[in-house]
This record gives structure tokens, sequence and C-alpha cells, in this order.
């Protein structure tokens, strides 16, 4: 066999045609060659996929006219509406790069961000000029306000002496947008949601951008002209890069501003929604619709969840309504998700609960992820494949990010021993599968035995009054630590504690059973992950 080095064949290795790797180019295909086609749909309003791209060309003349040039940071605080998908374009077309601020911080925080970013241009949505006001004059710097005004919203102020209708108005349609010159180069700058302390900028580039929005159409098998609908806020991982998905397939983009069970069922049968994504609280939401909120849904509908891992109950609950459910798990230094529960054809013959035990792991490492381990977090040693020893989840590929923004003693430790080190305590199947089994700081440990939350959750999730559960370590003088259940119940439950634990005990190892029980609502962060910080301090009191 004759083998061919380029270097021999007297080729460089970026050839004269080389060109960068940038998800801007999807939107420029999907309106080259479905210009007519749907891209975004807000309630009555329809944009194609070429009055897509000419409104993402406007908003980059926009942004270079008022002096935006490479590198600089662009900065959204608005809901799930199309101008933040189009910001996902129309930014980088400029060289700047795109800051999809959560919408559920408080002003401080903000206005953390906006310094930390240095923002030189913030479109405020209506809905959130209040703390934005708040969060400016905070600033010994401002950038530029521009207002967001969704026609389909009429709460809130305008905040700022322009709308982004009128930017885009005033603005050429015909710029001479560039791709970038480097894929490396940054394209988003998203921020974590971290519990304690400021949160760190995590800056993703071009490249992993362009692969991660592919690597969801292959691992969810989502085809050409999906129909996406927006449960997923678009501020996180840049919507797991979906809406450079969607370009990619030439599908559509479905808003929706606020998370509600009737608004979601609505738009699944009035747009024949194929594919959404959430959080399994959001799953546990549509579960617990009243069942005429459910019916009249006839085509397939997938659900992808992440977050946290879904109870299987939950995903059995999904199932049995014919919504399949594709399980993944990622961070936002991953772009999202990069670890997926690929489905094999050897589970189809097996019972729903039984699939959804299945589908409740986080999985193998996704097409255009590199690489995926379960080591020892001292040594890095990867651990037996036995489903049975815990070590920690270790990621590495092109899809993970460049690193922290001025954070560079953070950046180091993320990457110590050249892998991104997660923090995801989780175990390694002897088919290669990856199971969670907690954050490292979230296993409990009593009288030496190690006890996973997320197992002790997971039975609490089967109990037919819970309707949300948490489970911390309450310190013990005699066990060390021993479980302890913290719990929404649904509405017009009557169970006691007595009740719950009676089932957990029913259900497996006396010794994982929680043996106190708390009924009320949990505390979560501003991105809907239940803060077990807060829990732990309050179980100390119990």
């Amino acid at each position: 066999m004759q083998h061919y080095n380029i270097f021999e064949l007297g080729l460089e290795s970026n050839p004269a045609n080389y060109t960068s790797l940038s998800p801007i180019s999807y939107l420029q295909r999907a309106a080259f060659v479905h210009p007519h086609r749907v891209a975004q749909i807000h309630q009555d309003t329809r944009y194609t996929w070429a009055q897509t791209y000419e409104r993402c060309v406007r908003l980059a003349s926009g942004l270079n006219t008022m002096g935006i040039r490479q590198g600089d940071t662009v900065s959204f605080l608005c809901a799930n509406v199309p101008a933040l998908f189009e910001a996902h374009f129309g930014v980088p077309m400029c060289g700047a790069v795109l800051n999809a601020i959560n919408t559920r911080l408080d002003a401080e925080a903000v206005a953390f961000i906006l310094q930390h970013a240095e923002t030189k241009v913030l479109f405020v949505d209506k809905e959130f000029s209040d703390v934005a006001s708040k969060a400016l004059k905070m600033l010994a710097v401002k950038p530029t306000v521009i207002a967001v005004d969704d026609p389909y919203f009429d709460q809130g102020e305008l905040l700022g002496d322009s709308t982004y209708e009128q930017l885009l108005q005033s603005a050429d349609a015909d710029y001479a947008w560039q791709m970038p010159a480097d894929e490396w180069q940054a394209i988003t700058l998203n921020y974590t949601s971290g519990t304690t302390g400021n949160p760190k900028g995590v800056v993703y580039h071009h490249r992993g951008a362009y692969l991660n929005a592919a690597n969801n159409i292959v691992s969810w098998d989502m085809g050409q002209h999906p129909v996406y609908l927006w449960i997923l806020p678009l501020f996180h991982c840049n919507g797991w890069c979906f809406p450079w998905s969607i370009a990619a397939a030439a599908g559509v983009s479905v808003s929706l501003r606020h998370v509600r069970a009737d608004a979601i069922y609505h738009e699944i049968k009035e747009n024949k929604v194929t594919h959404f994504c959430g959080a399994p609280i959001v799953l546990n939401m549509l579960n617990n619709a009243p069942e005429e909120m459910k019916g009249g849904i006839e085509h397939q509908v997938n659900a992808m969840v992440a977050g946290a891992a879904p109870p299987a109950a939950v995903i059995e609950g999904m199932e049995s309504m014919g919504i399949n459910v594709t399980h993944v798990y990622g961070l936002t230094e991953t772009y999202g998700p990069c670890v997926v529960c690929a489905w094999k054809d050897e589970w189809n013959d097996k019972d729903l609960a039984a699939k959804a035990a299945l589908k409740a792991r986080q999985g193998v490492k996704s097409p255009m992820q590199e690489d995926l381990m379960i080591a020892d977090p001292d040594t890095l040693e990867p651990v037996a494949k036995d489903g049975e020893t815990i070590g920690e989840i270790f990621i590495r590929g092109n899809i993970v990010m460049k690193g922290y923004l001025k954070n560079p003693s953070a950046t180091e430790e993320a990457f110590s021993g050249d892998w991104f080190h997660t923090g995801d305590l989780a175990v390694w199947h002897e088919d290669g599968y990856v199971e969670i089994k907690d954050r490292s700081k979230d296993i409990i440990i009593s009288g030496g035995e190690n006890i996973s939350s997320i197992e002790v959750e997971d039975v609490l999730y089967r109990h037919p009054d819970v309707e949300e559960a948490a489970v911390v370590a309450k310190p013990d003088d005699k066990w060390g630590e021993t479980p302890c259940a913290f719990i929404k119940l649904k509405e017009g439950s009557k169970a006691t504690p007595e009740d719950v634990i009676a089932f957990c005990r029913d259900n497996m190892a006396h010794f994982k059973a929680p043996r106190y029980v708390e009924f009320g609502d949990l505390p979560k962060t501003s991105t809907g992950k239940i803060q077990k910080f807060i829990l732990r301090e309050k179980s100390k009191e119990l």
C-alpha cells in the first residue's frame, strides 16, 4: 500500500483553499439553498431563511457602523426571541464576540458580567429593562444600550435611544461580512452559573461552535428541516449550540418567551414541533400537566434532556406519551452536550421501565468529541469498567472551551494533565457507558459507605406524590453523614415524611434511605438547578 506524506508531495498543512470553520457558513448555505423555507416562527411572525440571512447581515453592518471591531463584546439580555437567535450569526459576522446574559440574574451579577466582559453594546429586552437599568448604574464605563421591543410582549419600558429593528432598518443589507481568519478566534462568551463567588467567563471558538452544531444533528439524528422549540434558554451555552444546528439543517426556530406547560403543548401541536431541549424539571412539569393538555399530538416529538441526571421515572413518563427522550451530558465549558446516551438496537425489546433506566445513564462521547474517561482525580488513572468503581469524568477534544476569560489560574487548573476536569463523579459500565453518581461535593458517606444522592432521588421521583426532590448529606454523630431529603409535593398530596421514608426503604437498601424528610419549595439557581449547598446548611437545623 502506498502512503502519501503531504510534505513529500510538496503540500502545506494549510493549503491555499483552506477556510476556517465557522457556524456562520451554515446560515449562508441555508439562505442560498432554501431561501423561501420558513426559518423563524415567533407567534404570528414568520421569517424565511433569506430574510433571516439579511437581518443577520444588517445586524453585523449596524454594529460595524457603531465602531464594533474584532474581539469586541456585544451583550444581549434577552428572552428567546428572533433578535437573540439572529445575534448568534450577526454578531460574529462583524468579528465581535456574543455574550448572551442569563436573564434570571440580579443587577449585581449583570453588572459584574458587563464590566468583566468589557461590553461595548448591550441589547436589552424590555422585560428586563429594570434589572439592566440598575446594573448600568453600577458601571463606571457604560456600554451603548439598544432596546429589543417584542411586539407580542407589552410589559416593561424600552431602554436605550434606539431599538433593534431601527438598527436593522438603517443598516446595509449588502455589508461585506467576513469569515474569521482564524477558526480558533472567540465567537461567544458564556458565564457559568456558579453558586458561590463570581461566575467565570467561558470562551468558545468558531471551530468548536461549528463542530458541536453538526454534532447535535448527528447524535440526535435530527435530519433535514427539524422544527425546534426554544424551551432551553438561548443564553445557556448558546442554546447548546442549537441556533447553529438549526441553520445547518435548514430547520425552523420556534420562539417561546415563557416556559409553561400550556404554551409548550400549544406550540408542539400548532407548529408540529419535532425537537426541544430542557432540564429534567421541564419534563417533570410536562408529565404533571392535565391530561387534556397532553392530547392531540399526532407526530413524533423528540426531547433532549440534560442539566442534572433525570430520574428514570421522569423519562418513563415522557416515553409513555410517545415523546422520545435522549439523555445527554455536558457543561458550559463543553459547549453544552458532548456525551450522549446512544441507543442500541438490542435494547428495543426491553420494557418501558428498563428502557428508562438505560436512558438515565449519561452515555458515551458524542461523535465529534475526542476523548472521555472516568479516572482517579489525583492520578488520572482510568477506573475499572465494572459499573461500581467511582471516578471523575474527564473530557478533551475540539468541543471544549478555549479557557476562562482573564483567569489563567482557573484555566490551568481545569486543564491539569491535559484533560478537562468536570468535577462530576461517575462509574464506567462494562459497555463503556458512563453513569453519573454525583458531584464530588454531593456524595454522601455514611458509615464508610458511599451513597449516591442521585440514586436516592431516582427512587423518590417514583413516589406518586413527589413533584421535585433533592437529597443531601446531613451530619450525623453515629454515621458521619446520613441522607436527608427535601421534597416538593404535588398539589393536593397528603403524603407524610414517614410515608416517603417507608417507600424508599421498600425500594432500596435501608442504609441508603433518607432518615429525614422536609417538605417545601426547593431553592434553585438562575438556570433552574437545585441549590444543594443551601439545603446542606438547612439540613443541619433539622
